[in-house]
């Protein structure tokens, strides 16, 4: 991430297209950022019109399936740090999680 890189914040980049997420380390993930399945779907992918995941009474189960068997789906980049963790789009986030000590 360009953003890490101009920083000098040493980083682990992570393809989950070639290391694919299983369902824990979503949920873990998830708790990091305390964000919901449905906050991290990408809503213009499409499997998510195939997948019908635009049902608001899908479960969260059912959601974080979905996104482990279609990683395209899972919104990027999410940046972990410690115990927490942000969704990096605004890139202002991903300030703010390091700003903090």
């Amino acid at each position: 991430m360009k953003l890490l890189d101009d920083e000098g914040v040493d980083f682990e980049r992570v393809n989950y297209f070639v290391d694919a997420l299983d369902a824990d380390t979503l949920r873990d993930l998830l708790r990091k950022a305390d964000l919901r399945p449905r906050a991290v779907l990408r809503k213009r992918e499409k499997a998510f019109a195939e997948l019908g995941l635009a049902d608001e009474s899908l479960p969260d189960e059912a959601l974080i399936s979905a996104i482990v068997a279609h990683p395209g789906l899972l919104q990027r980049p999410i940046v972990v740090r410690g115990d927490r963790a942000v969704l990096g789009r605004p890139v202002e986030r991903v300030r703010e999680l390091f700003a903090t000590e």
